[in-house]
């Protein structure tokens, strides 16, 4: 795929005037407070699992509206803490997966919390057990466009509240330090975790890769692949509806997020990523408010970024600032 996006020195220098609602804050205030209601303790059951340089544990923790959301936490065999922690949220269309599948951040000497997706882990992968039991409206296939004429239905609203209460859950483990917590995740993980970084006080860093859930205005207009185009073909149905959709959106936007996140940094962008195209990540990444941020360029990448190449970036990156 040869670049179709803006040019490397048009990126470093996008910063749109993306769509914010006035009542922004106080949305998201009311809709974490609501949720906060509902404050009990994260249960954990160790898991009888054949590794021996960790332990992990099956999580169950409240969400959005008090909805038990489940989660992997790993720590380091043996660790007493209290530990750096790394939340994780997955990608589009993935949940959770098994015990023991991601131990890259426990080998490293962090607790690792990996969040299951409400009602997603049926696309790829090794499923996930997180319920979303909320209804919806008329929407395409996919969860991009569940309730999303209505800022208060729609699907993200719940899953970015689960990630700041994952947040919330972690620091509250004897085995954390809540001084020293970082959020992570790729493609709709890293959307999720920018977001959980905007919400969230005190996280000492972000690291979002190919981060979907940005600019959406733009996205939608320019990329013709899914997710994206779930929005595509809701409006081509329903059509006169943008303004409602794309307001709601707005609600959403990694954009606005970023710009209230106060963690340091490390974004990951592929400039030949059709599916999350690099200016809509760049438009995230130069509203972000601290001034510890960078972004590791993949030139000839599409969306599979950096990959395993990555990993080792980001485990220095944080290891600089715990």
């Amino acid at each position: 795929m040869p670049r179709f996006d803006l040019s490397p020195a048009e990126l470093q220098s996008y910063t749109p005037d993306v769509r914010e609602p006035a009542d922004f804050d106080d949305f998201w205030a009311t809709t974490l407070t609501e949720s906060r209601r509902w404050d009990a303790a994260p249960e954990l059951t160790a898991v009888d699992a054949p590794y021996t340089l960790v332990d992990i544990f099956d999580v169950t923790f409240p969400g959005f509206g008090g909805d038990p959301v489940k989660a992997w936490l790993t720590l380091p065999a043996g660790a007493e803490g209290p530990l750096p922690a790394v939340v994780e949220f997955q990608g589009y269309g993935g949940g959770r997966g098994l015990a023991g599948e991601r131990l890259s951040w426990a080998a490293a000497g962090y607790a690792h919390l990996f969040m299951d997706t409400r009602g997603q882990g049926s696309m790829w992968g090794s499923g996930g057990d997180t319920l979303d039991p909320h209804g919806t409206g008329p929407s395409s296939s996919g969860f991009m466009t569940r309730g999303i004429e209505d800022p208060a239905a729609y699907y993200y609203r719940r899953v970015f509240t689960d990630a700041v209460r994952a947040v919330d859950a972690v620091r509250s483990l004897p085995q954390v330090d809540a001084d020293r917590v970082a959020v992570c995740g790729a493609s709709q993980g890293g959307g999720i975790a920018i977001a959980a970084a905007g919400l969230s006080d005190g996280l000492v860093a972000v690291m979002p890769d190919v981060p979907f859930l940005c600019h959406f205005e733009r996205a939608v207009g320019l990329t013709g692949d899914d997710p994206y185009q779930e929005v595509v073909r809701y409006l081509a149905v329903h059509r006169g509806a943008d303004e409602r959709v794309f307001e709601t959106l707005s609600y959403f936007d990694g954009v606005n997020m970023a710009k209230r996140a106060d963690a340091a940094a490390l974004y990951s962008v592929a400039l030949m990523d059709t599916i999350c195209p690099p200016s809509t990540v760049y438009a995230a990444f130069n509203r972000h408010q601290t001034g510890t941020k960078q972004i590791e360029v993949y030139t000839h990448n599409g969306h599979e970024g950096g990959q395993a190449f990555q990993f080792p970036r980001q485990a220095r990156f944080l290891a600089s600032l715990v």
